[in-house]
């Protein structure tokens, strides 16, 4: 047995292999030792295995001690708060006559072979550990942080000071909420692991990894032809969670090439379920309702009662999942102010659009301040009035609105057709009243005087043509 290849299993009806063995004060006495001879005369050798494997054999356990302590001695540092421990080394005890044995290359071998893992805590989901933590403290307070992302702190101390209370929950007053639970829809628990020592993360980092199922952002180099579409597709993304990656970017943005995106398909380890209420103040719309009136004329309307909004307060229970509203449910409602429906005078009454061909006078007293004739050698078309007891400048007939706008020296100008071969012209109105295709009747206001246009005052300029010629108006005007 003194003479054992370097590279052979160790046979295991002589010998227990440990995979993993703790080294806490860097002692051999966590180590486990099989006794294969009991002669006390034979010297006694020690067997080295890493993985099963025989790395070597040494004369001394102190040799495997040293390098344990010195490889767990230089991560020390790089893992502070860390428990380390051998993790892959095992020691087999022989006694035997005149033993092979060399210290130094098994110690060489060992410590290039050695791993040291850290004594962590596990967050195991679903029975599979998907993050690693210094210690069970942590690992709630990572575990507690992730339902602060869909949570406050006040609202969870106040949930889990309830827990164990009887007492009914008091009504909810307005605008109030309360949470009535979190948790998560898988099964979660916490277990003891030895794993690598850089597996082992804080809890902020373990909140993303648990929220994202990553801590790695795969990114993607934009090429010539990409569109957005494209490259969702060919990262088993949608557009909308492609933009989402991206923030800044829309479905109009123009892609570059070489612009990188991140393209990461996110894949929560944790589902957190929150269930909230809430009782909140909604507006209740008033209706309006039209009441037909034909002393009115058809187009015009008059508000006989003002609408006013009504107040209600309703009962919500939402379902939140991952910080998105999947169900609401409402609970219950009351009114706190009734509407108050609108009414609407709507007027049915059809205007005649002929005229009678006896014109009314166009404003509200006044005096002819121009005639129509020749004035500063040019012909003056029409008359001007001016000075009237108001500004109102209504229709001379019934009639039909063809023209109502600005018109050059005009100013603000309307023609109004009267469907009788009459056709009326009202200008350098400071504002009108009327649009075309308007029906107006005699007497109706269409605007109010002014000094638009080449005018030198406020007065209305009024002619008359019929059948396309020019008349005086004064040959028609009661």
């Amino acid at each position: 047995m003194s003479n054992q290849n370097n590279n052979e299993k160790a046979p295991r009806t002589y010998m227990t292999l440990f995979k993993r063995v703790a080294i806490t004060s860097v002692a051999l006495s966590t180590l486990v030792f099989g006794t294969v001879s009991a002669d006390t005369k034979i010297q006694t050798v020690y067997h080295i295995y890493i993985d099963g494997q025989k790395v070597g054999t040494v004369d001394s356990k102190n040799v495997v001690e040293k390098v344990i302590d010195q490889k767990v001695d230089s991560l020390k540092d790089q893992y502070q708060g860390l428990e380390l421990v051998a993790d892959n080394v095992s020691v087999i005890e022989e006694q035997a006559f005149h033993p092979t044995f060399n210290n130094a290359t098994t110690a060489k071998k060992l410590e290039t072979e050695l791993e040291i893992a850290a004594e962590a805590k596990a967050i195991t989901v679903d029975g599979e550990p998907v993050a690693y933590l210094k210690n069970e403290e942590e690992a709630n307070e990572a575990l507690k942080q992730l339902k602060l992302q869909y949570v406050n702190e006040e609202e969870l101390q106040e949930l889990e000071a309830r827990a164990n209370s009887e007492e009914p929950l008091p009504a909810l007053a307005e605008g109030q909420s309360r949470l009535l639970d979190v948790s998560f829809v898988e099964k979660v628990s916490i277990s003891d692991e030895k794993v690598l020592p850089e597996q082992v993360h804080s809890p902020a980092d373990t909140v993303t990894l648990l929220q994202k199922g990553t801590l790695e952002e795969k990114k993607y180099q934009v090429k010539e032809g990409d569109v957005l579409g494209s490259i969702a597709v060919d990262h088993d993304l949608k557009t909308a969670e492609l933009l989402a990656l991206n923030p800044g970017m829309t479905e109009d943005t123009l892609l570059q090439i070489g612009q990188e995106l991140n393209v990461t398909a996110y894949k929560p380890f944790l589902t957190v379920v929150v269930k909230k209420e809430q009782n909140q103040k909604e507006t209740i719309k008033f209706e309006t309702k039209v009441n037909e009136n034909s002393n009115m004329f058809k187009g015009d309307k008059k508000v006989t009662q003002e609408g006013q909004d009504g107040e209600k307060t309703v009962h919500y229970e939402y379902k939140i999942i991952n910080g998105v509203t999947s169900e609401t449910n409402k609970l219950n409602e009351s009114i706190t102010k009734e509407p108050v429906t609108e009414i609407i005078e709507k007027g049915t009454k059809v205007v005649p659009s002929r005229g009678s061909g006896q014109l009314a006078w166009p404003t509200v007293g006044g005096y002819i301040s121009s005639h129509v004739g020749y004035r500063w050698g040019r012909l003056h078309k029409g008359i001007d009035i001016a000075r009237p007891s108001n500004y109102a400048i209504k229709a001379a007939d019934n009639g039909t609105v063809v023209e109502a706008g600005y018109d050059g020296s005009f100013g603000n100008k309307i023609v109004i057709n009267h469907n009788n071969g009459m056709k009326t012209i009202y200008a350098h109105l400071s504002s009108i009243h009327v649009s075309v295709g308007q029906t107006v009747t005699r007497g109706q206001q269409i605007g109010v005087m002014g000094s638009t246009g080449n005018s030198t005052g406020t007065h209305l300029h009024f002619e008359l043509y019929i059948n396309g010629s020019l008349k005086n108006p004064l040959e028609y005007l009661n």
